[in-house]
């Protein structure tokens, strides 16, 4: 594969292109500004202005979400996990029917596997504007998002109407819902009696990795931070690993499913038989299944990196093992 060729893999954070009417509290107050991202698999977006980075078959989505201070991504939920990793700023993770069961703030390198069946939202609490990164099982994203009640009533009361068929209608620009669509029903009180409520003392041991904790556990070899023996013990369809410089090794690697590689901190540089390409954070990388590899800092001073591969687990909910 030559560098040219890989390139084509690699979405670079200076050339990631938001989309700002993404979902259904586009216009709400509050929610407004932020912007989502499509970097890897088609997403959960509902608008057709979203751009897809790379749409490779991975066995697991990668997007992002871009917030100015003061911005929230309102209470909803996937059939399939959701995982954030922060890139930067500082964010409040909150959730529940109304979002207030629990909550937990993350700093950058914090990651959050957030557990399906409970409705779930973020805002960006930090003085700058924040990026998290997110994987969410499943090639397919578990077929769109679930929103709770009060946000499709509050959208509507602000111009956009969700259709039954995941796509949404936006009245400010005289778009109405075509004939034979009814709008997406709101979720009934049975629907919603089985959403958890789970306290953050439930949540925070089991779903929530701190950076320099990871850093600490990866002093020798790449930790596994979601998987079935990982820090957070999950089966979504995918593991989640996490490297330092002192963990990072020089010898290839290889795996029979694409690999993505994101790094948190410092420069990485990849190097395959073929040519090799430097990673900085923000960036994401999605090495061909069945290549030879390695990952190695490039440059001095802290350095850290998220890699995560499919397994041959469903994308389905939240394992419980």
């Amino acid at each position: 594969m030559t560098p040219a060729e890989m390139e084509t893999r690699i979405v670079r954070y200076g050339d990631l292109r938001p989309c700002k009417t993404a979902f259904i509290d586009a216009h709400t107050p509050g929610s407004d500004q932020k912007e989502n991202f499509t970097i890897i698999g088609g997403g959960v977006s509902e608008s057709p202005d979203q751009h897809v980075h790379i749409s490779i078959p991975h066995g697991f989505n990668i997007g992002a979400a871009g917030q100015p201070p003061k911005c929230r991504n309102s209470l909803h939920d996937h059939r399939t996990a959701e995982a954030f990793f922060v890139l930067s700023g500082r964010w409040r993770f909150f959730w529940g029917r109304w979002g207030n069961a629990g909550e937990v703030i993350m700093e950058k390198g914090d990651i959050f596997n957030i557990p399906t069946g409970i409705f779930r939202g973020f805002e960006n609490i930090g003085t700058d504007y924040g990026m998290i990164m997110a994987i969410l099982g499943g090639d397919d994203a578990g077929g769109g998002v679930m929103w709770a009640p009060q946000v499709i009533e509050d959208a509507a009361a602000h111009g956009l109407i969700l259709g039954e068929n995941g796509k949404l209608y936006d009245s400010k620009k005289q778009e109405r819902i075509p004939e034979g669509v009814k709008p997406m029903p709101l979720m009934s009180d049975e629907e919603l009696a089985k959403r958890a409520e789970p306290t953050t003392a439930e949540v925070l041991p089991n779903h929530v990795a701190r950076y320099l904790d990871l850093v600490a556990l990866a002093d020798r070899d790449p930790v596994t931070v979601i998987g079935e023996n990982g820090r957070l013990r999950d089966k979504p369809g995918f593991e989640v690993e996490f490297m330092t410089r002192a963990s990072a090794k020089d010898t290839k690697t290889s795996s029979p499913r694409p690999t993505v590689l994101m790094p948190v901190h410092g420069h990485w540089r990849v190097t395959w038989d073929g040519g090799s390409s430097t990673l900085a954070p923000g960036d994401t990388m999605s090495v061909p299944e069945n290549l030879d590899y390695t990952v190695l800092p490039s440059m001095t001073g802290e350095a850290s990196l998220s890699r995560i591969v499919a397994t041959e687990d469903p994308a389905g909910l939240t394992w419980q093992g």
